[in-house]
């Protein structure tokens, strides 16, 4: 800004209303939406749903607010003197002057070096190829035996055990008992894992735990629970937390379910689906095994139809044998008959089309004649206008004239000289006769 504009803004009177938005907008362009973190104070929610609170450390504090369409999709409540980090927009209240920050979203403090954490162990594993679906098993359509991988203690044990007894009873289920939280929990997850496929007892393996938040879940998004997934044998479906939870286990095994519940509906098949899909086999076997006897039977009528006596199928095929023959000698016979008359016709065309050599040789006589008699008449008269032109080429020839006494006088340059006008006295003029010429000086004129 100019020394100029600011000397006018100073001179400038300004209400209150237009100071607060001006502040306002210049915090809004200065200050990028900013992470800040802080302890909860004095936390209100209204019945609009919008959230009212103070972040505060040491030394300061400021006043939040959250919205509701911003808090309606947390999936915690935060309370007074929760540490978090809220990511936020610096403004400024203008209709009371209070400078606050407008809360997008909320964060248990710490988790944002969590979330970090888990994003470089993503994107290392995902690098070496961990993730993708060419190293992923299928898994099978009716396993013999279920392993489960979880705490014995857990909930979703119960709910997956319930739903396997519901859907196939017939089922047998091993339990590889593991700590789904807490200090060392990673390392024993990985070695229930690697003990189940070691011992190779179960077609395919479930990896559950129910929801938590992040920390709860953290033991899943361990390396050392990753690579144990990858390096085993066995298929492992991961049912880990809610739906909207992923961790690096979800990643790494051949099939992530939502919920702990949906990886046993999709271990094995539902035996009432599949009791119904045999019935429908069943009835749609039935129904082709009849349309086939059925199909045969009408075949066998239509070929015992069709069965005869050899000696009468003999004079069937003699009868025709004979047709035939008759046939083709009847045709045999128009063929020749019509070649004949197109031969005739042929012929008399050929015999009116020869020429007549004696009547030819004739008229190419009478034709020389006449030639011979029109050269003739044509030379003679051709000869008769020659001399024509001769006697008049004669009368005009200048050699004619000079032997008639006449002479031809030329100037010095070789002109015909007409008149005395082009010479002067002295002047040497050359004169031709009719033989021979002569040089002469002019020694007299006139006109």
């Amino acid at each position: 800004m100019n020394l100029f504009l600011e000397m006018e803004i100073a001179r400038a009177v300004l209400s209150v209303s237009e100071l607060n938005r001006s502040a306002k907008d210049l915090l809004e362009r200065a200050f990028p939406l900013l992470w800040v973190a802080g302890e909860i104070s004095n936390i209100k929610r209204y019945g609009s749903g919008h959230w009212y609170f103070t972040l505060k450390d040491a030394d300061a504090q400021v006043r939040c607010v959250m919205f509701r369409e911003k808090n309606q999709y947390l999936d915690w409540q935060p309370t007074d003197g929760m540490r978090v980090e809220v990511r936020a927009l610096v403004t400024l209240y203008y209709a009371r002057g209070d400078f606050q920050l407008n809360v997008e979203t909320i964060r248990r403090a710490g988790l944002g070096a969590l979330f970090e954490a888990f994003e470089q162990l993503k994107a290392r594993l995902g690098k070496e190829g961990l993730f993708d679906s060419e190293r992923k098993k299928p898994l099978p359509p009716c396993p013999k035996q279920i392993g489960i991988i979880t705490s014995p203690a857990a909930a979703a044990l119960h709910d997956v055990l319930s739903t396997l007894r519901r859907r196939m009873p017939s089922v047998p289920v091993i339990i590889y008992p593991a700590p789904v939280q807490g200090a060392g929990a990673p390392a024993k997850i990985a070695a229930a894992i690697e003990k189940a496929g070691n011992r190779a007892d179960c077609d395919v393996l479930i990896l559950c735990r129910g929801g938590g938040s992040i920390e709860d879940l953290w033991a899943f998004n361990e390396e050392v629970v990753a690579r144990a997934i990858a390096a085993c044998s066995i298929p492992i479906i991961s049912g880990v937390g809610h739906e909207t939870d992923f961790t690096i286990a979800d990643f790494v095994a051949d099939v992530r379910a939502p919920t702990p519940t949906g990886a046993s509906q999709l271990v094995c098949p539902d035996r009432e689906e599949l009791a119904r899909q045999v019935g429908t086999l069943g009835a749609r076997i039935h129904r082709a095994v009849q349309r086939s006897l059925e199909s045969r039977m009408q075949s066998a009528d239509m070929l015992g139809c069709r069965l005869e006596h050899p000696g009468k199928r003999i004079d069937g095929q003699l009868a025709h044998l004979q047709r035939v023959r008759e046939r083709l000698a009847g045709s045999w016979m128009r063929r020749t008959e019509s070649s004949y008359w197109r031969l005739r016709e042929l012929s008399q065309r050929i015999t009116m089309a020869r020429p007549d050599v004696s009547l030819m040789t004739e008229r190419q006589r009478e034709l020389q004649l006449r030639l011979r008699r029109a050269t003739s008449v044509r030379l003679d008269t051709l000869m008769v206008g020659l001399q024509r032109q001769r006697a008049h080429l004669a009368h005009l020839n200048p050699e004619s004239v000079l032997e008639r006494g006449y002479s031809i006088a030329y100037d010095a340059d070789g002109g015909v000289l007409r008149s005395s006008d082009p010479i002067e006295v002295g002047d040497v003029i050359r004169v031709a006769f009719s033989k021979g010429w002569s040089r002469a000086r002019v020694t007299e004129k006139g006109s």
